[in-house]
């Protein structure tokens, strides 16, 4: 069974971002801290990381089948332009198909009839691998839907004291988690895993 997880860099203070979209020089410094390079499908965009943050990407990396993303992120990076720097299927929840796609040879599939539509689509695509879902609103509605198994958070000592939690408005709480599963302790991050209790 394809498992579907959750994961994004938070603040202690619970934030995925800033007032105003705002914190990611501080959410994501861990990317470019340490000596070790991680390169991704663009060739602009080689990460650095601690040795022990490095080794805990890639097996995200490699473990990950299939991305499934709100329509919002999808816009703000302009699509990646073309090709998501983790590479592989990416399945893009969307109230309409944005105009220009899809694009030939482009990873994208837009799904317009909900989460479990988005859900079940990114398993189909996933080769047997997990599916990772973007936080925030998708991560909520998964969570909401039964859909999530496991939240992965890489927490940043840092307090943004405002912005978008990584889970906001849940339908029922509280929501037990059994864990953490795993802790990895980088630079200036810690990566923790927790199974989402049933």
């Amino acid at each position: 069974m394809t498992k579907v997880y959750t994961g994004a860099s938070m603040s202690l203070d619970g934030y995925i971002s800033g007032p105003a979209e705002t914190g990611f020089e501080h959410l994501f410094k861990w990317y470019g801290n340490g000596d070790v390079e991680v390169p991704t499908t663009k060739p602009d965009m080689t990460l650095r990381m601690s040795e022990a943050s490095a080794r805990h990407f890639r097996r995200i990396v490699d473990n990950t089948g299939a991305l499934i993303v709100g329509r919002k992120l999808f816009d703000s990076t302009g699509g990646w332009g073309g090709n998501h720097p983790m590479s592989g299927p990416v399945v893009v929840v969307t109230h309409s198909v944005p105009e220009g796609w899809p694009r030939e040879g482009a990873p994208f599939t837009f799904v317009t009839d909900g989460i479990e539509s988005a859900v079940e689509k990114a398993k189909a695509l996933a080769g047997g691998k997990v599916v990772g879902v973007n936080g925030g609103t998708i991560a909520r509605q998964c969570l909401d839907a039964g859909l999530l198994d496991e939240i992965w958070i890489d927490l940043v000592p840092v307090l943004l004291g405002a912005g978008t939690p990584f889970f906001d408005q849940l339908k029922d709480v509280p929501v037990e988690l059994d864990g953490p599963v795993s802790v990895v302790e980088g630079t200036g991050v810690t990566h923790l895993r927790y199974r989402v209790r049933r």
